[in-house]
């Protein structure tokens, strides 16, 4: 009874450490998140109240804010009274895709605002960003951004271009001595017929001589 009551003693010691670990994890990231969530409401509260913002614009713009704060350009967004207004927010009905490429996720709406991204430590003058953000109902679903850091494209085009051509010189290479090889075929050819030729003569003259000689 003994040795089947140890194992069972060691899975629950393991099971209550696994749910310990898990805990802690989740106690760990949950005030970042919280955080998080705290802010981007702060700036959605402020955008509606203070600057009379439609509800899905602040809520797109707090999320731009935070998007750019987390790229190495910028420290973070100010967004002027002049970013609500009609001539840099938009709300748009849109019932589509949200665009062409990875983000083919159907939205009913698409907003877009505009702000202002301060460069870290202030240095330069502020970039003008344009966030735009894809709605099904009040859940933002996609997002895009004119980034002006975008991710490192990989080298392969390039790699593949110079491969091409170093294979297009080999092939150009290796046209000349083919074109080469049959010359020297055909001219083995036509010198191995006039040896032939000339073999087949001497022998025939041979012959006309051999039959002279009795007389």
């Amino acid at each position: 009874m003994d040795r089947t009551n140890v194992p069972r003693r060691l899975l629950r010691v393991v099971g209550r450490l696994a749910a310990c670990a898990a805990s802690v994890s989740l106690i760990c990231t949950a005030p970042a998140f919280a955080d998080q969530l705290e802010q981007h409401n702060e700036l959605v509260d402020k955008f509606v109240n203070d600057m009379h913002a439609d509800p899905l614009v602040a809520d797109c713009a707090a999320h731009g804010n935070f998007v750019a704060s987390t790229s190495s350009a910028f420290d973070h967004v100010e967004f002027p009274p002049s970013s609500f207004d009609s001539a840099h927010a938009s709300v748009t009905p849109w019932n589509d895709s949200f665009d062409e490429g990875k983000q083919r996720v159907k939205v009913d709406n698409i907003v877009t605002v505009e702000g202002l991204g301060v460069h870290q430590n202030g240095d330069g003058d502020p970039a003008d960003l344009k966030f735009r953000c894809g709605y099904v109902g009040n859940q933002m679903l996609a997002f895009s951004w004119n980034d002006p850091v975008p991710p490192a494209r990989p080298s392969a085009a390039k790699s593949s271009g110079s491969h091409k051509a170093g294979n297009g010189g080999k092939g150009g290479k290796g046209k000349h001595p083919s074109s080469n090889k049959s010359s020297t075929k055909k001219s083995s050819g036509k010198s191995s017929a006039k040896t032939s030729s000339s073999k087949s003569s001497s022998k025939s003259a041979g012959k006309k001589t051999a039959t002279k000689k009795p007389h």
